[in-house]
């Protein structure tokens, strides 16, 4: 089984207010991503929360094993997967590897999680599955359990994607027409193109 990774750790300083609670589609953007990560194939769910844990945690309802509170948020992305690592290791089971989805990279669909699930398992839970747009890669990708260790050692100016590149070789690139896997909304402006005026 698999645990789904929600980072949702920074501070949203160029956003101006909670990435989490911005709406899309009538509903804030931590709710979509908690929706689309209902699979069978999902046993265990992490939101991993840092600046805006308060009012994150306040307006979406989590179940209090989900949330890992990151006090190191500010070393960056890599600090909120460490931290989702160290928590699945406290399970009484293992997990054969974990969904990896930004709070900013929200504009994703379950067909998307289904897909990058189902070519997971297809190579025997031994690859880093990721998605492809117009040659660009993107987000959620699926990290292999086998690649815990090498996270929690991974450089802190690199982050995840040093593991990423020791890797190459087994890395499933998987093509979508989804532009949402690469949409990193991190600002007013890209929000307002991305999602249009209305929301």
């Amino acid at each position: 089984m698999l645990a789904a990774v929600i980072l949702s750790g920074g501070a949203s300083s160029r956003m101006g207010s909670p990435k989490a609670l911005l709406a899309f589609q009538g509903r804030p953007f931590l709710e979509h991503l908690l929706e689309i990560t209902v699979h069978p194939k999902i046993a265990v769910r992490r939101v991993v929360l840092g600046a805006d844990a308060v009012p994150i945690a306040k307006n979406i309802p989590l179940a209090a094993d989900e949330i890992v509170i990151n006090a190191d948020w500010e070393k960056g992305q890599l600090s909120s997967i460490q931290a989702a690592i160290r928590s699945l290791q406290h399970l009484p089971h293992t997990t054969d590897g974990l969904l990896l989805c930004l709070i900013d990279h929200p504009l994703i669909s379950a067909a998307l999680v289904n897909y990058l699930i189902e070519q997971f398992y297809a190579a025997a839970c031994a690859k880093i599955v990721l998605p492809i747009h117009e040659g660009r890669r993107g987000h959620p990708l699926i990290f292999p359990a086998s690649l815990y260790e090498e996270l929690l050692r991974a450089p802190e100016d690199k982050g995840a994607r040093a593991v990423v590149w020791a890797h190459a070789a087994d890395v499933i690139e998987l093509p979508t027409e989804e532009e949402g896997c690469i949409l990193n909304l991190n600002d007013p402006e890209t929000l307002r193109r991305a999602t249009g005026p209305s929301d």
